[in-house]
């Protein structure tokens, strides 16, 4: 019997995939806040089956980290049909194919944004991965276009949709605009639709006014959070809040130093055990203090933190700090 598809609806938001952030202790962070599902950062299909000392990480997980889909790319029918394989003999359910990162190696090998210049490569994947894993289980994350050509998300979205998938994901830029620019929620609309599949939008979701504002121009089923969970996990919640006819969170210096302080105990609790987890956590210090007034310094601070006493100094003097501002943006 195939499992009930992950939560999807506007009030269950995920989490993106989000290379270098979105392990084990960001994610449980998230949850916390009300993170309805999460997706693991993408994980190479070559670099589970061969091995690679970098996939054990990203695989690392727990009861309470579920739902659970791990987002896999490769551009080889073969060995995407064999890593998802190995990875429902570990146990996980759920499967996202990323075709949407437009970094230079992954699309250079064919894969990541690369394929939605190949419509129908890109839906012999999505199959292969529904044939091994079921109905249900897989959903497809991808651009509206590599360039400047045509626009292709409604080709690409029935050639998925027919291939099986249970979900897909837009994020309405092409490759070569990265992160740059504005997201085309138009392209979402235009996708939900021309699909019965359930929709997940992407792109330009800072906060949880800017995700309901979203769904209700789109018609889309659902919200993923990358950079707006990224500068403010509490995005969840406040998600919520609003959703109730509530308030977002005041992100005060108390607030921020809380979580700080939370996100650097659940990184201690299942990071790599070693220097690695600090230098993680100061990465994402600055995004957490970009809009605290007077934190310009902290910033510059953060980035230094050379072990965990320099991160709870940073987080004792945050607390004395008041509350944020969206326009202090330096």
């Amino acid at each position: 019997m195939n499992p009930p598809l992950p939560p999807i609806g506007p009030e269950h938001p995920w989490l993106a995939p989000l290379a270098g952030f979105s392990d084990l202790s960001f994610r449980l962070l998230c949850r916390e806040f009300g993170a309805a599902c999460s997706v693991t950062e993408m994980v190479s299909a070559k670099g589970l089956l061969f091995g690679s000392p970098g996939t054990a990480p990203l695989l690392r997980t727990m009861p309470e980290d579920s739902p659970l889909v791990v987002q896999l790319f490769g551009a080889d029918p073969e060995y995407l049909g064999r890593a998802a394989d190995r990875l429902l003999e570990q146990g996980f359910r759920y499967f996202d194919l990323n075709a949407g990162c437009p970094v230079k190696k992954v699309v250079t090998a064919g894969a990541g944004a690369a394929l939605v210049r190949e419509p129908e490569r890109l839906a012999k994947l999505a199959s292969v991965l529904v044939e091994r894993v079921g109905a249900g289980r897989v959903g497809v994350k991808f651009r509206h276009a590599f360039g400047g050509e045509a626009p292709v998300h409604l080709e690409i979205g029935r050639r998925l949709a027919d291939a099986g998938a249970a979900w897909l994901t837009l994020h309405p830029r092409t490759a070569r605009q990265g992160y740059a620019g504005r997201a085309h929620w138009e392209k979402i609309e235009e996708l939900a639709s021309a699909v019965d599949v359930p929709i997940l939008a992407s792109g330009d979701l800072f906060s949880a006014r800017d995700a309901l504002d979203c769904l209700k121009s789109t018609g889309c089923s659902g919200v993923m959070y990358a950079r707006g969970a990224l500068r403010n996990p509490a995005v969840f919640a406040d998600h919520a809040a609003l959703l109730r006819g509530g308030e977002e969170t005041r992100r005060d210096g108390r607030f921020l130093a809380s979580l700080i302080r939370r996100h650097a105990e659940l990184l201690r609790e299942h990071g790599e055990g070693d220097r690695r987890d600090v230098l993680k956590m100061r990465t994402i210090l600055p995004r957490y203090l970009r809009f605290l007034q007077g934190a310009k310094d902290l910033r510059r601070r953060a980035v230094d933190c050379q072990d965990w006493d320099g991160v709870e100094r940073i987080a004792g003097l945050v607390a004395r700090l008041p509350a944020s501002s969206e326009e202090e943006t330096a």
